[in-house]
């Protein structure tokens, strides 16, 4: 498993569908499982779950994002799973660790983004 999290500043609609748009355009093979969408006195929650087929470990491996927002401030945590083939450990962490680092890339662009403007 392996886990990402960001607090910034940003447009809560437009972070999402650059993360959405970003993450399924990355891999031919990933999917949107399912999603979840929840608003309560001004507070926005985003959950996705992601799949995709990982080539080198012959496997599927999984991403859920969740992003809350409160006006301008967002934060984002996306945690992979799967990707591993041993029993008892895993031996081979590659296709989750590929997965999150399309969302690093895409949050850490966007946070940069955000800041110059």
């Amino acid at each position: 498993m392996a886990k990402c999290e960001r607090h910034f500043k940003g447009d809560f609609n437009q972070f999402l569908k650059i993360m959405e748009d970003g993450i399924l355009a990355k891999s031919v093979s990933a999917t949107c499982e399912d999603i979840s969408d929840y608003e309560n006195s001004g507070v926005l929650c985003a959950i996705r779950v992601y799949e995709r087929y990982s080539a080198i470990g012959g496997n599927r491996v999984s991403l859920s994002i969740t992003l809350i927002g409160k006006g301008e401030e967002l934060f984002l945590s996306a945690i992979t799973s799967g990707g591993s083939q041993a029993m008892f450990f895993k031996l081979n962490t590659f296709g989750e660790e590929a997965f999150l680092d399309n969302v690093i890339s895409i949050a850490d662009n966007y946070i940069k983004k955000v800041n110059m403007d």
